[in-house]
């Protein structure tokens, strides 16, 4: 699962910069640009606050359960999803997690 996990990491950093990109590279880091267009109607205003909602509630859980089940690098994940999106944090953070315990499961079996 953990390889999954991956996959939809890599996928969550390609394709929303595979969008952005074209876009920067018209515009530039005109950031007043980049506001306006991104709340240039009601719907994309409904898109961002859903994705708002959506990364604050990922990083709470990140913080919250990483430190539960003691994740390393779970920065990595809260980085990815404040400066990608939630489709990058998620399933990095699921990837860290599931990683991990694979490791933890491995040791235990090698002592067994």
């Amino acid at each position: 699962m953990a390889r999954t996990y991956l996959i939809f990491t890599i996928l969550g950093i390609l394709l929303p910069y595979g969008a952005f990109l074209p876009w920067l590279m018209t515009h530039g880091l005109d950031v007043i640009r980049l506001i306006q267009d991104a709340i240039a109607n009601p719907i994309s205003i409904f898109a961002w606050l859903d994705v708002v909602v959506a990364a604050l509630a990922l990083a709470t859980f990140i913080v919250t359960d990483g430190k539960a089940h003691g994740v390393r690098f779970r920065w990595l994940a809260l980085i990815g999803t404040f400066t990608v999106g939630v489709s990058c944090g998620l399933p990095l953070y699921l990837y860290l997690k599931e990683k991990q315990q694979g490791d933890v499961g491995e040791m235990q079996a090698q002592r067994g």
